[in-house]
């Protein structure tokens, strides 16, 4: 199985550039593992309870606990929308809406 991933919009990209290279290569990895696991562990990506189709990618590394907001277009294309650095247990509400309303977006205009 080899998903498709795709980024809607640059909120991705103009995040992972930041970001330093140990933490990009963790971002590659787990990105990668997407890619070509069929079943991928709820370690890695999960699904917001209470939203329509709105996943969450986890990224840990010793210092931080990255968020990549995404969904999945026709069962096997992955949209990858904004990005956080998760500084507490709960996502923060104004993150989530943001990624809501990319996805929107993205129905809208594909």
């Amino acid at each position: 199985m080899k998903r498709k991933i795709i980024f809607y919009g640059d909120y991705f990209l103009d995040f992972y550039y930041k970001q330093e290279d140990k933490t990009k290569l963790k971002i590659d990895f787990v990105l990668d593992l997407i890619r070509n696991v069929e079943k991928v562990p709820v370690k890695f990506l999960k699904h917001l309870e209470g939203t329509d189709g709105l996943y969450e990618i986890k990224i840990i590394t010793s210092l931080k606990s990255i968020r990549i907001f995404c969904c999945f277009d026709e069962g096997n294309l992955i949209v990858l929308l904004n990005c956080i650095i998760k500084k507490t247990n709960k996502t923060p509400k104004r993150e989530l809406e943001k990624a809501l309303k990319l996805k929107e977006e993205y129905l809208l205009i594909k």
